[in-house]
């Protein structure tokens, strides 16, 4: 076993909104990314999935009010709430959420949409 370096790891991923998987956890997936501007609306029918800001500031858009959060922070967001993460300048998150949740839930004709799982390299 070896300890992953998080910020390091985030670092050195090359293209923003691609969450690239650094464990698995059971059926459970924890991934980080680099995000920047505004994602899609959308909602996980079946998963719900956890937003923890590593650098940055993010702010987590709901139908009934924003959620600011603060480096260290992190926001569970339950299946089925419609949210869309905005960044006005470059954020690193950690996602942690079931192995089957798709980046874009049920939008999943954005462009966005993941259709395979990528992983950190190396």
């Amino acid at each position: 076993m070896k300890a992953l370096d998080l910020k390091k790891a985030v670092s050195g991923i090359d293209a923003l909104w691609s969450p690239r998987v650094a464990a698995k956890i059971n059926d459970t997936f924890v991934k980080l990314a680099r995000i920047q501007g505004d994602f899609v609306w959308h909602a996980h029918e079946h998963e719900d999935e956890m937003f923890v800001v590593l650098k940055g500031r993010l702010c987590i858009k709901l139908r009934d009010g924003d959620v600011w959060l603060e480096e260290g922070q992190a926001l569970a967001i339950p299946r089925g709430v419609e949210h869309c993460p905005h960044a006005p300048e470059e954020v690193h998150i950690m996602l942690i959420e079931p192995a089957t949740t798709v980046n874009t839930g049920d939008a999943t004709g954005d462009e966005r949409t993941q259709g395979e799982t990528l992983y950190l390299e190396g």
